[in-house]
């Protein structure tokens, strides 16, 4: 049912954007889809609030206070785009840049954070692009070869529960857990917690967790290092549903100077807790600065001043959070419980196709991704500026086709009420989009895909270029059916130019460094090329 509404929209609708965009000048093909489309739409959305923000300066007064135990600093609540403001707002007063004040206040609050949640496939490909800039389709991988080895549980799911069987046993194996860790504490028992324990609500798949298979030193030492610190964030977020809170304690200190008020807030760990299986992180090291012990109606020195700071834009997306953006329609959402309800009622993709749009998508060349760093390219800007203002831009009504669909898979909807509006969709975009595109004027020189340069003569057809096409290396004579092609990258490692005239050339390559075996394992070999394919050379050393 689902491909048979892919197929509808992408076939009508990628020929249409295609053959009128053809017209303007635009040499090449758009690939439109139900998923893909708002998905680049969204990321357009963001580079686009990025390039018209517009900074602002905006002022603040701050004091810093010199206590009988130490120094802290604070601010009053203006905040203001006019630094006149500010500078009024002390006259006023009388405040002068040294002066005294008093605390008139001091409050201390003890406050919990509980557990992360079990990972589902999404949040996994969050905390793995987060802790290590790992792309989504990279930590799929990874799980998946885990899954085949039978170390973890299936990793393609949108659960973050797990049945009371699986708590069982992970709750008997806890001992070699921990030590597998190199962490002990002491267990709290959160079986009947449905945070995570929930056999009603837990779906076709549970969570992703440990199985009970425990690797070995030797096992865990043939894994390569990636799939190593996969394995490990698993476990450890399987553990941490086993330990202690995070607490900590927030102090807030109201100070007065001439009856301007400045508030203090700041942050003092008390029980590590389950942090203490993610203390080799940066991010969970990072530590506010702690507060000196000051007492109500103590006196203290003052230094007054004005800061002045400035707006900033919005950061670009990471490709761990497309996961997370596609998942929320494109919402900002940090709150785990929202995420949840959104996810309950849209989204985009499934949590198994999501790491596989952003493939394809920059396989279609919507989008480049630098640095973990995701920005549109001039050929994904054309594809947003031509169904801006379209269904096909809307996240919120993929996300309602998809639950649609569910329906159908739940026998409550009808497939020929679907087929039908999405056929009606297709119709008017027909007798729309031309007119749409009408005032859309772009450089068809742009868009251009780069010349290939030629290297060497081809060895098979011995009448072609071999050149570099993309991410391979291809004969310019394949419309004549020369089929002779050699890969841009060979398990891990780059081919170079010279590496391809010297198979082409001397059938044979002088001894390459860093191959990278399925395993992980790195090998060093020659490359030889026999009847038209590369093969391994080894030194017999």
């Amino acid at each position: 049912m689902e491909i048979t509404s892919k197929t509808y929209l992408s076939l009508y609708c990628s020929r249409l954007y295609t053959l009128l965009l053809q017209k303007k000048g635009f040499k090449g093909s758009i690939s439109i889809g139900r998923v893909q489309s708002p998905t680049v739409y969204l990321i357009y959305k963001r580079q686009q609030e990025i390039e018209h923000f517009k900074p602002e300066k905006f002022y603040e007064i701050e004091g810093v206070f010199k206590a009988q135990n130490g120094v802290y600093k604070g601010k009053a609540k203006l905040k203001t785009k006019e630094r006149a403001e500010a500078v009024q707002l002390l006259q006023q007063h009388g405040v002068e840049p040294m002066d005294t004040g008093l605390i008139t206040s001091v409050t201390n609050k003890t406050k919990r954070i509980v557990p992360p949640k079990l990972h589902a496939l999404s949040t996994l490909q969050a905390a793995a692009n987060r802790r290590w800039k790992y792309s989504p389709s990279h930590v799929l991988k990874l799980t998946q070869s885990l899954y085949e080895k039978k170390l973890v549980s299936y990793p393609r799911t949108d659960s973050q529960l797990i049945t009371h069987n699986e708590f069982a046993y992970l709750n008997e194996s806890l001992a070699k857990y921990q030590q597998l860790v190199g962490k002990t504490f002491n267990v709290l028992n959160r079986g009947n917690n449905k945070r995570y324990v929930d056999s009603a609500n837990v779906g076709e798949h549970y969570a992703i967790i440990p199985t009970k298979k425990v690797p070995t030193e030797k096992a865990l030492q043939s894994m390569n290092a990636d799939e190593r610190n996969i394995y490990f964030e698993i476990v450890n977020t399987t553990l941490a549903m086993f330990h202690q809170d995070y607490e900590y304690d927030e102090k807030t200190i109201l100070t007065n100077v001439k009856n301007i008020e400045f508030k203090t807030v700041g942050k003092t760990e008390l029980v590590k807790g389950w942090k203490e299986l993610f203390s080799s992180e940066k991010e969970l090291k990072e530590r506010e600065e702690s507060l000196p012990v000051v007492f109500q109606d103590e006196m203290v020195q003052s230094k007054i001043s004005i800061l002045e700071g400035t707006t900033t834009p919005p950061k670009p997306y990471t490709e761990g959070q497309l996961i997370t953006m596609m998942k929320t329609c494109g919402k900002s959402v940090e709150d785990e419980e929202e995420i949840e309800v959104l996810k309950s009622i849209e989204g985009i993709g499934t949590e198994a196709t999501r790491s596989g749009i952003i493939e394809t998508i920059k396989k279609h060349g919507f989008i480049e991704v630098r640095k973990n760093i995701v920005s549109i390219t001039p050929k994904g800007e054309l594809l947003c500026r031509s169904i801006e203002g379209t269904l096909l831009s809307s996240p919120s009504m993929t996300a309602k086709w998809e639950i649609y669909l569910n329906k159908i898979g739940r026998g409550e909807g009808s497939a020929k009420h679907f087929i039908e509006s999405i056929g009606k969709f297709v119709n008017q975009l027909i007798s729309e989009v031309p007119q749409q595109l009408e005032s859309l004027t772009i450089d068809g020189e742009q868009y251009k895909p780069a010349a290939v340069k030629d290297i060497v003569t081809c060895p098979t057809c011995k009448v072609g270029k071999i050149g570099l096409r993309k991410s391979f290396y291809g004969c310019s004579n394949y419309k004549n059916g020369c089929k002779q092609t050699f890969p841009g990258r060979l398990l891990g490692k780059k081919l170079t130019e010279k590496n391809i005239n010297d198979l082409c050339k001397i059938g044979k390559t002088a001894m390459l460094k860093g191959f990278k075996s399925k395993n992980g394992k790195q090998f060093n070999a020659s490359l030889r090329l026999v009847e038209g394919k590369i093969e391994f050379e080894f030194n017999e050393k």
